[in-house]
This record gives C-alpha cells, sequence and structure tokens, in this order.
C-alpha cells in the first residue's frame, strides 16, 4: 500500500469513474454502495479506545488492507497528517465520513484515524470511525450486486487475516445497536428533480420509504440535507436480516422511485416541453455568465441540467459532464483545482462563490 502525499489539485482533477459514468438506470440512480462495520475482537469499541490503542490498531490492519487488490494498489491516507482540503476531498468523493475526517483541526488529529481506498475508489476502508473498521464499496448506477460482491471481497479477505467480534446469537458486533448482525448499510443515490418539481409526488415517495423501514437522506448521508433534487436510501435495522434480505428489499423499493421518477418525466415533458426548456436554458445561461454562486444554486442549476441530458433538451451535454462538475464544485475540490490562483485557506465564502462561478463559466462555455 502506498503511503505518499497526495496533491490535493490531481486528485481534484481526475473525478473516478463510479462518481461520473452512468452506470444501470444511470438517468434516475447516480450510484450505489455498501457499507460493513466490523470491529477487532481484542479491542475496545472506538468509543472506548486509548489513543495508544487505536495508533496500534491502526498499525496492526495496515498490512492486511495494503495486500487487498480490488479496485488496483491501496492508498492510505492517516487522517491527522491530511491537509484539510484533502479531507474535504475524501469527504465530498464519499471515500471518508464527516466523523472520520471533520473540519476542526484538533478532531482530525486524533490519533489512529486513517482510510484506505483503492486506484479506482471503488473501494475504501475507514479506521477508527464508529467502527474500527468501515468496509465501503461502490459502483455506478443502480447496481448494487456489484457493490455488494466488493465488499464481500474485501471482507472475506480481511476476515482471514484478522479476528472480527461476532457473536453467535447476534452476529457481527458494532458501537452502534442498529449495526448490530450484518453490520451491512446499502444505500442508492438517486436524482428525483420531476419528483422534487412535484411535491405532493415526492411525499409519496417519503412515505413508502418510511413504511419499508428504509431511511431517505440528503446528498452526505445522515444528518444532510437534500440538495440539488439528489437524496440517499438506505436500510436502517441490520439485527436479525440478512445481507440478501436487506438489498432486495432496497431494491424492490429503488425500481419503484426509479419507475415512479419516469412516469413523472414522461407526463411533465408531454404536458410542459416549453416551461422544462425554459427551465433547462434558463440555468444553462445562469451558469455560464454569473460571477457568484453558491454551491446549493449551483447545484440546483445543475440538477436542471441533468434531466435537460436525460429528456434530449440539451443535446450538448452529457451525464458524466454535470456528475463530474456535481463533484468538483463542491467546497474542498474548488479550492484544491484553484489552489495555484487563490490562498491555501479561503476564509470567506464569497471568494468561494466567485471560484466556483469562474470554473462553471469555463466548463460550460463552450456548451450551448
Amino acid at each position: 500500500m502506498t503511503h505518499r502525499q497526495i496533491d490535493s489539485t490531481k486528485f481534484a482533477e481526475r473525478v473516478s469513474s463510479w462518481l461520473t459514468e452512468p452506470g444501470p438506470e444511470g438517468d434516475v440512480v447516480v450510484s450505489s454502495r455498501v457499507r460493513l462495520a466490523r470491529n477487532l475482537a481484542d479491542y475496545p469499541f472506538v468509543t472506548k479506545l486509548a489513543p495508544e490503542r487505536a495508533v496500534e490498531l491502526a498499525e496492526r490492519v495496515k498490512e492486511p488492507l495494503s495486500a487487498l487488490r480490488l479496485g488496483g494498489p491501496m492508498q492510505w491516507v492517516p487522517i491527522h497528517e491530511a491537509p484539510a482540503i484533502l479531507r474535504l476531498c475524501l469527504r465530498e468523493r464519499h471515500l471518508v465520513s464527516r466523523d472520520l475526517a471533520p473540519s476542526a483541526e484538533e478532531r482530525a488529529a486524533l490519533p489512529g484515524r486513517a482510510v484506505a481506498f483503492s486506484d479506482d475508489e471503488t473501494v475504501s476502508v475507514m479506521v477508527n470511525e464508529e467502527d474500527h473498521l468501515r468496509l465501503q464499496a461502490m459502483s455506478a448506477g443502480f447496481d448494487l450486486a456489484t457493490a455488494f460482491q466488493r465488499a464481500q471481497t474485501v471482507d472475506r479477505e480481511l476476515e482471514q487475516r484478522l479476528q472480527f467480534a461476532v457473536s453467535e446469537t447476534y452476529g457481527y458486533l458494532t458501537c452502534c445497536p442498529t449495526n448490530v448482525g450484518t453490520g451491512l448499510r446499502a444505500s442508492v443515490m438517486l436524482h428525483l428533480p420531476a419528483l422534487s418539481l412535484v411535491r405532493p409526488e415526492l411525499e409519496k415517495v417519503f412515505l413508502a420509504v418510511q413504511r419499508t423501514g428504509l431511511a431517505l437522506r440528503g446528498l452526505y448521508g445522515e444528518g444532510s440535507k437534500a440538495t440539488g433534487d439528489f437524496y440517499q436510501v438506505s436500510n436502517q435495522i441490520t439485527l436479525g436480516r440478512d445481507e440478501n434480505q436487506l438489498t432486495a428489499e432496497l431494491v424492490d423499493l429503488v425500481a419503484s422511485i426509479v419507475r415512479f421518477e419516469r412516469n413523472v418525466r414522461d407526463s411533465l415533458f408531454k404536458a410542459q416541453r416549453a416551461a422544462l426548456t425554459d427551465r433547462v436554458s434558463r440555468s444553462l445561461g445562469m451558469l455560464r455568465s454569473a460571477r457568484f454562486m453558491t454551491t446549493d444554486n449551483a447545484l440546483a442549476h445543475l440538477s436542471n441540467l441533468r434531466i435537460g441530458v436525460c429528456l434530449g433538451l440539451w443535446p450538448a451535454g452529457s451525464v458524466p459532464l454535470v456528475n463530474r462538475l456535481r463533484i468538483q464544485i463542491q467546497r474542498g475540490h474548488l479550492q484544491a483545482l484553484s489552489a495555484r490562483e487563490a490562498p491555501t485557506e479561503l476564509a470567506e465564502p464569497s471568494a468561494r462563490d466567485r471560484l466556483r462561478a469562474a470554473l462553471l463559466r469555463r466548463e460550460l462555455a463552450e456548451r450551448n
């Protein structure tokens, strides 16, 4: 496993394919993720883990993680050594959580915290987050099967070299009781612009998710808000359920939401094509001319461009372009891409808004 200083600018320029390329059902489903929570048998949970033991645990898992070869060689990043900009980029790429890589320097300096991720970023392992290990596998579009297979492969390889905390009665033991059992959290990122335009229809989705015992969250999961019409649907309880049952329930519900979103898109297209065309044109014009642009406004306009591409209302655009810009306009990526023309730390949000607008103007200037 390589451990080198990552060039934040180069990292921000090359956005991984699972975040940009449209996979199965890619007009509605952006990506799929499977996460497995695991703890080592001979260490206390992270909440009771002494600093020196946390460092010891990180060193213990580093070699087994370096042996993984799914998705290319693994990169090891100790969180306390990562600059604030890189930590933000890792969060925006969904390789780490806000809890593992917080903005506050004193919390980021907590000992023993690290992340290992594959070269293609389809696999990542967070060390000493809420649990000792959080194994994550990602795939583009509606492809939970591939993400689950990747996560299982990582899990089995690590279990050959590490002893996990397992109960014959309860299954895998985790810090949070809701993860006990399989330790599995499966989630799918959805783009629901049509349902968001017809709020009563979106409320039906919320009700369906609640009745199924799943959770509907924002762009960055638990505690985040829905921006740009992006939503995450995931399971909540793992105790007493096996992996196949959990993923099957999620797959069935997501398939229904995809059909629902497409039906509403078709209805809107037939009844309000001129209004939708105008909406897409206005967003394109705003992004190509604005001098200041907040993250939320940019995501809202990019959402309009994305549905414009899918409905054939913006022939010059593409889903990979919009998906990439959705990542690169985030605070960390924007800072990294602007490193040569801006200070290392941006104190003023207005400066970021100016740089964001400039990036969008450059990227969309030639796309009518």
